[in-house]
């Protein structure tokens, strides 16, 4: 079985930063990346951004340019900044 363990977040004034970081244990050796997605209250899931295995970053829109991607997916462990947060960030976070 996969656990995923997210840490950090909270509430970030506007203008501010959000950091978090996810770790994976017990992932598969096929394991093919790993993704964030959120979901604001009401709303659906929305995916954000994710790390391949190559270590290739991808983004949405709504968040490209604010948001970077580090860590080592190899090794389970990957983490989200969000940068310049607003109204529309708020949302639960997954990864």
């Amino acid at each position: 079985a996969v656990e995923l363990v997210e840490s950090g977040g909270g509430l970030q004034p506007p203008g501010g930063s959000l950091r978090l970081l996810c770790k994976a244990s017990g992932s598969p050796s096929n394991s093919t990346g790993m993704n964030w997605v959120r979901q604001a209250p009401g709303k659906g899931l929305e995916w954000l951004a994710g790390l391949g295995r190559s270590g290739a970053a991808t983004y949405a829109p709504a968040v490209e340019g604010r948001c970077a991607l580090t860590g080592d997916d190899a090794r389970g462990q990957v983490g989200l900044r969000l940068a310049g947060v607003m109204a529309d960030d708020s949302a639960t976070y997954y990864c």
